[in-house]
Formats: structure tokens, sequence, C-alpha cells
């Protein structure tokens, strides 16, 4: 796909053409121990970071931490709105960094530039991010996509990220700057993951769509009232 990119633009941002996404051990036993945010805004945004990942064709590959204990599986929606994400199994490591195969998997896909969430930020997101960036990735870690067992533990993960050049984001900073731009076919499905990140933009939505509908059903009648020579 070549995307469409405005012109004059700077390159702080992240070039679409040159990201992954990495989403990193969101399972639904490792889910009930996150307290600093939500479960449901935790999923939603996960699920946001996936279908514009996925809409984009930016890379994604998921890990998860022995599935099969007390960890849980991946929540599933990943593999529903994801359905060629790659999944790389590791053999108990707790970094995923530490697992030859995610690595490769990861230069494999010949992508400079690094999206991470997972659960939790200070073990699951923090360990690789700091390996892959000490690799020469630029990387970035997305932090309401995802979580820890504290707000304290959270706010002490933010600080090495940025001692360490791991650069905190948010859900909806990732889709815009992947996007970029509402000039695109896909604008109508881009609008509706941002509504499943930030509820309150499907207001937004629904109200222009009644105000474009009254407009147009206003000018019908007018046009319908005048008269015929």
């Amino acid at each position: 796909m070549t995307h469409i990119l405005p012109s004059g633009g700077g390159k702080a941002l992240m070039n679409v053409d040159d990201t992954a996404l990495l989403l990193l051990d969101h399972q639904t036993g490792l889910f009930q121990t996150v307290k600093d945010i939500t479960i449901a805004e935790l999923r939603a945004n996960v699920m946001a970071l996936t279908r514009i990942a996925s809409l984009l064709n930016v890379p994604i590959i998921t890990t998860a931490s022995v599935p099969d204990g007390p960890n849980g599986p991946i929540m599933p929606e990943i593999a529903k709105l994801a359905p060629t994400a790659i999944y790389v199994p590791r053999q108990g490591e707790v970094n995923a960094w530490d697992n030859d195969l995610f690595v490769k998997a990861v230069r494999q896909t010949g992508k400079k530039t690094l999206i991470m969430a997972g659960v939790w930020t200070s073990v699951c997101v923090m360990f690789p991010a700091l390996d892959a960036r000490a690799a020469g990735f630029n990387v970035y870690a997305v932090i309401d996509a995802s979580g820890d067992p504290t707000v304290m533990t959270s706010h002490t993960t933010l600080a090495r990220f940025v001692q360490s050049g791991v650069v905190p984001t948010s859900t909806n900073a990732v889709i815009s700057e992947l996007h970029r731009t509402w000039r695109r076919p896909e604008a109508a499905e881009i609008a509706d993951i941002y509504a499943l990140t930030v509820p309150t933009y499907r207001a937004v939505i629904e109200s222009y769509d009644r105000a474009k509908n009254v407009g147009a059903g206003q000018q019908e009648s007018a046009k319908r009232l005048e008269p015929h020579v």
C-alpha cells in the first residue's frame, strides 16, 4: 500500500511504512492484576491499535508469557482483528527480547520503529523496549494500551522509559501519527477506530451525520416547493 502523506512535513513523527506493532502478553490472567487503567479501556485501546495497524498494513507481532499457566491466553480480539499477525511462542522467558525467535521475527519485518504495548508495562513492555532501544530501534511504548498492578509502578516505569530514550505515547496519538491525513479512502473506518478508544468521538460523528442528513432533507424539501414554470 502506498500511503498518502502531507507534503512538506517533517520527520519527527513515525513513518507508517517503517513501523511494526508488538503486542506483548495481553493475557486474560494478567488482566486481573491491572489496577492503573480499567480493563475495558485497556482492551478497547489494544483493539484500536490492532485495527489501525491492520488497516494500514503495519506488521503485527504478538507473544505470550506461559499462556497455558495462570497468566492465561491472549485476549481473543487480537486474532480476530489481525488474523495475519505473527505469533511467537516463548519458552518461559520473561523478557520477549531474550527469545531468539521473537527478535528474529522483529528483524525480519525490516522496520526500524517499534510500537510496543503489553501487560505488565513495567516488565513485559519495558524489558524488550529497553533492549530494542539498545539494539538501535526507535521504540514507542503505548501506555494506555498497557497496564500495571499499581499507579506507582506505572509512574516509575514511565520515568525509566524517558531516561532510556523509549517514547511514551497514547493510543490516540499512535492512530493519528500513523494515518496522518483524512484524505484516505479508509477515512470512515479510521473515524470508527477513534470512536473505539474515545467513545465521546462517536457522539461527534453521530451529531455531524444527523446535522448533514437534516440539511440534505431541508434542501430536498425546498426543491419540491419551488414553483414549476
